[in-house]
């Protein structure tokens, strides 16, 4: 099952960037100018992109995806062997592989890390009453025994958010209090809002063959990493002109024009990136009631708020589906006047059914993704116009993955997702993922898509899940669009993908 479209293009930026083409060298520092300040380098505790972008140069996953979208082996040494009946899973690990203290990396290390995965994140929870029993085979093998089939388990094993990082079994602490992973990268120095310093681990071991995606080897050209927190998103593009940063990620794309003739930086347009969203809570406050949170989907127009965010359409198109063209996950099911509505009469009837009284609806959002931002903004005129009550708090984006994790505090909260190649990893598949979408529908339709591995018929049981999603409005989707970032001249390897990696990266000397 692979997402086509984004596939061929990450395949051809492959092709186009690849360090083949050229000898690459080592040495030199890179600064990388991110949204803001990551709330943790805990990548189980977050599902925000940012954690994930900074800590897969720290930590490691047993599979990662390759540039085809395909699970592929990491501190694995190969898939996984499948027993006949889907429940059970053996995997073997590569070996001479170091942790950042100098320990060696073994069963125990996975199997307690899976443990603590299970325990605290919310990719791991989502999975965690399948899971009989994790066990140690030998030193370099682990099995996973579940109580039924889950076809995304390998995908879960593989992605970078809320990630199965493996840690050292000593080193289980929640709040995790010292980064200690195998990747290529480990902790220097950080300053809150100033800057995460990485340096080259000298002894790290990187899986064999050629660079694929975010698999294949991983070469260190690179002496350090330096993440900058630039929160204001018109200083990160004066940053880019002025070639102050190596890097800098999320960039509005209105500034695409003044970035592309530009001897100091480059655009990176990544096309298509993926959707913005807006997460509903389902378990306490005024949305929890699905009239109201209908209310709310059919009083926004979808066109005017991606009008706003992005200016022009070669930013950003129109589409009710979850996926877009070239993914075998498209589907209309369940879209039909659902999507798009703006209709103030039918939302307000909608508000009357649900004993609508006036109770503000809480819009938590942060202008560090200024996308976002202008959404809220727009959004908020049309559920005024509906007859809602709106309060909306912009706030940095660290306070706002904070925030949303407690359900006192929010009614609906804007992000994005890039198009993920396993539906299942999107957030609010996870009853525990923010949001906390649990109803007996949802349970019917995601428990027979998960357990289903035939890949025909899971596209078919992927319609039906589509269909709850716009029955019960969990998440409201605004559409599509393309991501802008920038990057130096001197870069050499980089290859645009959803999180920017930096391994394989080197500096044109």
């Amino acid at each position: 099952m692979k997402p086509l479209k984004l596939a061929l293009l990450l395949g051809s930026a492959l092709i186009a960037l690849s360090p083949s083409a050229f000898a690459q060298t080592k040495g030199g520092v890179i600064n990388v100018a991110t949204i803001g300040e990551p709330p943790t380098l805990d990548a189980m505790a977050s599902t925000a992109d940012l954690v994930g972008i900074v800590s897969q140069h720290i930590f490691e996953t047993l599979y990662t995806f390759d540039k085809n979208w395909n699970a592929t082996p990491l501190l694995a040494a190969s898939l996984p062997e499948v027993s006949p009946d889907g429940k059970v899973y053996t995997i073997k690990l590569r070996t001479g592989v170091k942790f950042h203290d100098g320990t060696d990396m073994d069963a125990t290390d996975v199997v307690a890390s899976l443990k603590r995965w299970t325990q605290i994140a919310s990719r791991g929870k989502q999975v965690a009453s399948l899971i009989t029993s994790i066990d140690v085979v030998d030193p370099a093998t682990v099995k996973i025994t579940l109580n039924a089939p889950h076809a995304p388990l390998l995908s879960l094993l593989a992605f970078n958010n809320a990630a199965a990082i493996i840690l050292p079994s000593e080193k289980q602490q929640s709040p995790m209090t010292e980064p200690v992973g195998t990747g290529p990268y480990k902790l220097k120095e950080r300053k809150a809002d100033q800057y995460i310093q990485l340096s080259r681990f000298d002894d790290y071991k990187s899986p064999e063959g050629e660079e694929t995606g975010y698999g294949g080897a991983r070469h260190q050209y690179l002496d350090e990493i330096r993440f900058v927190p630039v929160p204001d998103a018109n200083t990160r593009v004066e940053g880019a002109v002025a070639g102050q940063f190596d890097y800098v990620d999320s960039l509005p794309v209105e500034a695409y024009a003044r970035l592309k003739d530009q001897k100091t930086t480059e655009a990176v347009l990544l096309k298509p990136f993926g959707w913005p969203v807006f997460v509903m809570n389902t378990s306490a406050g005024i949305t929890k009631n699905q009239d109201i949170r209908l209310a709310i989907r059919d009083s926004l127009s979808m066109e005017d708020m991606l009008a706003a965010a992005f200016g022009s359409t070669d930013f950003y198109s129109l589409d009710a589906s979850l996926y877009p063209d070239g993914y075998s996950w498209k589907t209309d099911a369940g879209t039909e006047g659902a999507y798009n509505v703006a209709d103030p009469e039918k939302a307000a009837e909608l508000m009357k059914k649900a004993g609508y009284n006036g109770e503000p609806i809480r819009i938590l959002t942060s202008r560090q993704y200024e996308f976002h931002y202008k959404m809220a903004q727009v959004a908020a005129e049309y559920l005024k116009a509906a007859g809602f009550t709106v309060d909306m708090q912009v706030v940095d984006w660290a306070t706002l993955t904070q925030r949303r994790a407690d359900p006192k505090l929010w009614d609906i909260y804007i992000s994005h997702s890039p198009f993920l190649p396993e539906p299942a990893l999107i957030g609010a598949m996870s009853t525990s993922a923010p949001g906390n979408w649990d109803t007996p529908a949802r349970k019917v339709a995601v428990d027979a898509f998960n357990s289903e591995v035939d890949p025909a018929k899971r596209v078919a049981l992927w319609a039906e899940v589509q269909k709850v999603i716009y029955a019960e409005v969990p998440i409201i989707k605004i559409g599509d669009f393309n991501a802008l970032s920038a990057k130096s001249p001197k870069l050499e390897g980089f290859t645009p993908a959803p999180w920017p990696y930096f391994w394989n990266v080197s500096l044109k000397q």
